[in-house]
């Protein structure tokens, strides 16, 4: 029996069990690797503009503190619930444990749908989020980010918001702040960035030219939008993007730089061109060099996993790819390149814990550095995925979660049980 329940967590749960099968895990230790330390459930009233008030429900899940304190970010979105919480945190601890970071996963949110609140609703929304989550975070316990429908404004309120209640400024309690508020520099294209470097790389052990290459990018939020960018700059044509308002393609590539100048402006894709509007349903069965799933969780089920002509599939998203698809990848393996969700889109919370470093320190860095630190991170991570994989004829996810669950399990026993 167990709090947690629905599709996503149930995902978390069978990849943990794929992943304590390969490692023989015995079973008495497995709800204490798998179960999540504390969960909590918040009432978040606000006034809205028309003078009633309106009460969401919010969710913080800190999986485990035994590395240090958790790290993760906050959604704010409809389909936000406790078991969505509950896996997003612990996919976060098998990739802070893959990366080398000293944290524990964690993962917020609030049960909103955005597009019914205005922007003082959005601050009073968050503030209270916050404020109700005083008791359970700081800095050496829980360090929160954004995530789906949270951005640097966001953590800005939050940092603002807990900073009031302690006193004194308290940068160090949240990641992806603006520079002028003590993030860092690099912070926001991180996660984008980080996508495209480890598919560049891909491409480089497939001896495949990036200057013939072409991608396809689904989702063009913050880390689709930067990937894009990356990619088109290192020479790779982006033939399609979609977002939740539709999807874009152009066999003789999509001027990328204007397009992200739109959707910044617009805040989506819409409007950008008619001539060049695609099926959005389509846009992950396009035939490319490098598929990016940088939107949501479990888009590509076993049907579309069949259907996929990619040749490295770079999972920008948490959870894009179902178990079910997982087993149709196995059998397609000689056939494309996988890079698992927890090493792929793993350059956000690099450089989350770079930002978290320097508040703590107060000594900032230049951009160059960071992305040479974070880049580094990567390759290493890469390497030891290749590596694991190679040597135990394993696929790359199962490689890269056993390698993140292995160190979380390593420090618990040597720490033991307390009492």
């Amino acid at each position: 029996m167990t709090v947690y329940s629905g599709p996503v967590f149930d995902m978390a749960v069978n990849q943990f069990g794929v992943i304590a099968n390969h490692l023989e895990i015995p079973m008495d230790e497995r709800d204490r690797i798998l179960m999540p330390k504390r969960a909590i459930t918040v009432s978040c009233p606000i006034h809205r503009d028309d003078g009633t008030v309106a009460v969401y429900e919010g969710y913080r899940v800190q999986h485990h503190l035994t590395l240090g304190p958790t790290k993760g970010g906050t959604r704010f979105a409809p389909s936000v619930d406790i078991g969505e919480v509950a896996a997003l945190a612990i996919w976060m601890s098998w990739k802070c444990a893959l990366v080398g970071l000293p944290y524990g996963g964690a993962k917020g949110g609030v049960n909103v749908d955005l597009s019914t609140i205005s922007k003082r609703e959005l601050e009073a929304l968050s503030r209270r989020y916050m404020q109700e989550m005083i008791p359970f975070v700081g800095p050496h316990t829980d360090v929160m980010a954004p995530d789906m429908g949270t951005n640097e404004q966001v953590m800005a309120w939050f940092m603002d918001t807990y900073s009031m209640y302690q006193g004194q400024t308290v940068t160090e309690i949240v990641t992806g702040k603006p520079v002028s508020s003590g993030g860092t520099l690099g912070r926001r294209e991180a996660t984008g960035r980080g996508v495209a470097y480890l598919a560049r790389r891909v491409l480089k052990e497939l001896s495949i030219n990036p200057g013939t290459a072409t991608a396809v990018i689904q989702g063009f939020g913050n880390v689709g939008s930067y990937a894009a960018l990356e990619l088109h700059q290192y020479g790779l044509k982006i033939v399609a993007v979609s977002d939740h308002t539709g999807a874009l393609h152009d066999p003789a590539g999509l001027d990328i730089p204007t397009l992200v100048r739109h959707a910044a402006t617009h805040g989506s894709i819409a409007g950008f061109s008619n001539e060049l509007a695609f099926d959005p349903e389509q846009i992950l069965t396009l035939s490319c060099d490098v598929l990016v799933p940088a939107a949501m969780e479990r888009v590509i089920d076993a049907k579309v996993a069949e259907k996929l002509k990619c040749r490295v599939l770079a999972e920008g998203a948490n959870g894009p790819t179902t178990p079910e698809a997982d087993l149709v990848l196995e059998k397609r393996q000689g056939e494309m390149f996988l890079i698992p969700d927890i090493l792929c889109n793993s350059g956000g919370v690099v450089v989350s814990y770079f930002e978290w470093v320097q508040d703590l320190q107060q000594l900032f860095w230049e951009e160059e550095e960071v992305t040479r630190r974070e880049y580094a991170i990567l390759d290493r991570a890469f390497d030891q995925m290749l590596q694991r994989a190679k040597a135990d004829k394993i696929p790359h996810r199962t490689a890269a979660m056993a390698i993140g669950v292995e160190k979380v399990r390593a420090a618990k026993n040597v720490r033991g049980l307390f009492p």
